[in-house]
C-alpha cells in the first residue's frame, strides 16, 4: 500500500508544481524578446529526448549498425514533412519501426 501511496504523492506533487507556474506566472510579464527566445525551449528539448532513444541500445552504447529505429525514424521523419500531421507521423513510425523488427 505504501508503493501506492508514493506513486500517488509523487504524481500529486508533480502536478503541482507544473500548474503553480502556470498559475504565478502571468503573460504580461514576458517581454517580446523573452518570448522569443522561449518559443525555442521545445525545438531544443525535442532531440535531447529522442537522441538516446534511437541510437543507444539497452547498454548505453552507440548504435549505428543493425539498428531498426534509425530507419523508423527516418520514414517517421519523411512522413512527418511530408503530411504535417502529428498523428501520422507517429504512427508512420510505430508502424515502421514494428515492421522493421518483427517481419524484416
Amino acid at each position: 500500500m505504501s508503493e501506492w501511496f508514493l506513486i500517488f504523492y509523487c504524481g500529486i506533487i508533480t502536478y503541482l508544481t507544473r500548474f503553480s507556474m502556470i498559475v504565478i506566472l502571468k503573460k504580461e510579464m514576458f517581454n517580446n524578446k523573452l518570448r522569443e527566445v522561449l518559443s525555442y525551449v521545445p525545438s531544443a528539448i525535442f532531440p535531447a529526448i529522442i537522441f538516446p532513444a534511437i541510437f543507444l541500445d539497452e547498454f548505453g552504447q552507440f548504435q549505428l549498425e543493425d539498428n531498426p529505429k534509425i530507419l523508423a525514424a527516418i520514414i517517421a521523419m519523411i512522413i512527418g514533412i511530408l503530411s504535417r500531421n502529428i498523428v501520422a507521423t507517429i504512427f508512420s513510425g510505430l508502424a515502421s519501426y514494428w515492421f522493421l523488427i518483427f517481419v524484416v
